[in-house]
């Protein structure tokens, strides 16, 4: 276990101290090998208003470099430049809390959670087919009065884990066909308990792989744990965050949103080695309201979502009104 040193934090926070609101340049954050730059305007419609409405969701990129956002509506498809290429529209794309994309055979698929539909859903991510649909397993005997999942993520062998962390805390497993397998976890704020598991993916960088999950709400702070893909618990990664969302691995490299306003990023080693667009405002922290008007470059309201294409670049979105998604391009 590793605590968030107070002396590191507070280097880095002042390091991302906000900048002027009427800022248009790009504004530098990060540390050393982790440094990062804004990209103004990204992703923005033409007439510089929002691309997607509302955001509450998460961020993936597929093989091409593409970067898919879920927003309230659907999910919107972006190349690096900020030009939306694709939508998702309709009801099957509505409410994906959390998104993640993998290649099976010559094509890539969206998986997602759908926190309001009460279901877990995969679909193509060229044509939109949806191919399966994940509710609630009344095969695992469970009697449960909410259904509301807000993180899924795939193992390498197919299994599928989606976490009902707006209700009952319990992780399912599933097959690659939809069969359910099993489930682990409750609600609580034991050592072995989750309050609001809100975040999952499987964590490439060790063998074998293991689940990080995001526990948003442990008292006293937000932590992330590790459990193996049988739903054993290993430990806690890292206590003493805020209200860690969800997590994106990237080599050594997880990146972790926070819903007060920042991203974290953790090493190889689970220690925090770069705070990204600390918002120093309380009130404007954990904030959804905060229109486009209010926007400050460089420091975010809300994060939720965020994901890293292979130049390490990393998309950051707001739990937002107007609908924020951010391309902080890595400096070398």
């Amino acid at each position: 276990m590793r605590l968030l040193w107070q002396g590191l934090a507070a280097v880095l926070l002042f390091a991302c101290a906000a900048p002027d609101i009427s800022a248009t340049e790009p504004v530098r954050m990060g540390n050393g090998s982790l440094a990062f730059e804004t990209v103004p305007g990204w992703g923005l419609r033409p007439d510089g208003n929002s691309s997607t409405g509302p955001t509450h969701g998460g961020v993936a990129v597929d093989e091409q470099g593409n970067i898919y956002t879920s927003a309230d509506q659907g999910v919107f498809v972006f190349t690096p430049e900020g030009e939306v290429v694709h939508s998702f529209l309709g009801d099957d794309y509505t409410n994906l809390h959390d998104i993640e994309i993998r290649k099976e055979g010559d094509q890539e698929f969206v998986y997602g959670a759908r926190n309001k539909n009460a279901e877990g859903i995969k679909f193509n991510a060229r044509s939109g087919e949806v191919v399966l649909r994940l509710p609630f397993p009344k095969e695992s005997g469970l009697d449960l009065k909410r259904f509301s999942p807000t993180a899924i993520t795939v193992a390498q062998n197919g299994d599928i884990y989606l976490s009902d962390g707006y209700a009952s805390n319990h992780i399912f497993r599933f097959d690659s066909d939809g069969k359910y397998l099993s489930h682990f976890g409750e609600k609580g704020n034991g050592l072995k308990q989750f309050n609001t598991a809100h975040g999952m993916t499987l964590d490439t960088r060790y063998e074998p792989n293991r689940l990080l999950i995001c526990d948003r709400n442990h008292k006293p702070k937000g932590r992330l744990l590790h459990y193996s893909l049988d739903g054993e618990f290993i430990g806690e990664v890292v206590t003493g965050l805020g209200e860690p969302t969800s997590v994106a691995i990237q080599g050594d490299y997880v990146s972790v949103p926070d819903l007060k306003g920042r991203c974290v990023v953790l090493d190889r080693s689970n220690t925090v080695v770069a705070v990204l667009g600390f918002n120093p405002d309380p009130k404007r922290g954990r904030n959804y309201n905060i229109p486009q008007a209010e926007w400050i470059e460089g420091v975010f309201s809300g994060t939720h979502g965020s994901n890293w294409d292979a130049d390490g670049n990393l998309y950051v979105q707001d739990w937002n009104v107007s609908g924020r998604l951010m391309k902080l391009r890595r400096l070398q």
